[in-house]
């Protein structure tokens, strides 16, 4: 995972960098540091840094006596946290959030599965607490309260997988979930029947019940692609 830093560089990736992910620099476009540093008012080290945190997202290159060039988007790192909220904060939002969506019903509940049969008592635990949580922020329109619970529970499930792949993939689930409360495409508060089913999952995982715990998965990721369809409308890809 990459996180830019705070201070000078941080502040200029939060410009840069959703400027290149929305794209206001169209790939093939060259940044010159020099210009840059001079927008930002940082030093061309600051300026050389902020690049470095680019490249390693793949979303830019260096070369000398060309400069930096954005890349085609096709070669972003776009399992990136940031490169991920970055994009969810443009204005192709809704295919965005889609396309991950699909992406968890792809991955979560083979992950829930296999949560089910592996997971310890102590991730059973954890799990129970954080659907008791999400229970006990669903009402009154705390949602933040619920997201922290939420991120942690769909972490506990990919971690407990015993699967390294779905483990890593915590982070991009963590960001799509924030997103989705961030730009207000969740209900005021949270469906009832998503919540209660985040309850059920926990008490499949514990009973190691593997088909159960898959196919709520199955359910919860079918739910938020249907609350997409009302919420973020016009993410489907072209017929």
């Amino acid at each position: 995972m990459t996180t830019p830093g705070r201070g000078l560089h941080g502040r200029v990736l939060e410009s840069l960098g959703p400027a290149i992910t929305a794209g206001e620099y169209p790939p093939g476009s060259v940044l010159r540091t020099d210009e840059l540093a001079q927008r930002f008012e940082v030093s061309r080290s600051v300026m050389r840094e902020a690049v470095r945190v680019l490249e390693s997202m793949h979303l830019v290159e260096s070369r000398r006596r060309v400069g930096v060039t954005v890349r085609p988007a096709a070669e972003w790192n776009v399992y990136d946290p940031q490169v991920i909220r970055w994009r969810l904060a443009g204005a192709d939002r809704p295919r965005q959030l889609r396309s991950l969506t699909v992406l968890r019903s792809a991955i979560e509940p083979v992950a829930a599965g296999l949560a089910a049969r592996n997971a310890t008592a102590e991730q059973c635990a954890e799990l129970t607490e954080c659907a008791l949580g999400m229970v006990a922020n669903s009402r009154g329109h705390r949602l933040e309260e619920y997201l922290v619970h939420d991120m942690a529970f769909h972490r506990v499930i990919l971690n407990a997988s015993g699967n390294e792949m779905f483990a890593r993939l915590g982070d991009v689930v963590a960001e799509v979930l924030a997103g989705r409360t961030h730009h207000e495409v969740m209900f005021e508060d949270p469906d009832p029947e998503a919540v209660t089913l985040h309850v059920h999952l926990a008490e499949a995982v514990r009973e190691g019940d593997a088909d159960r715990a898959e196919q709520l998965t199955r359910e919860i990721t079918i739910g938020a692609l249907q609350e997409l369809d009302i919420l973020a409308p016009g993410g489907r890809p072209a017929p």
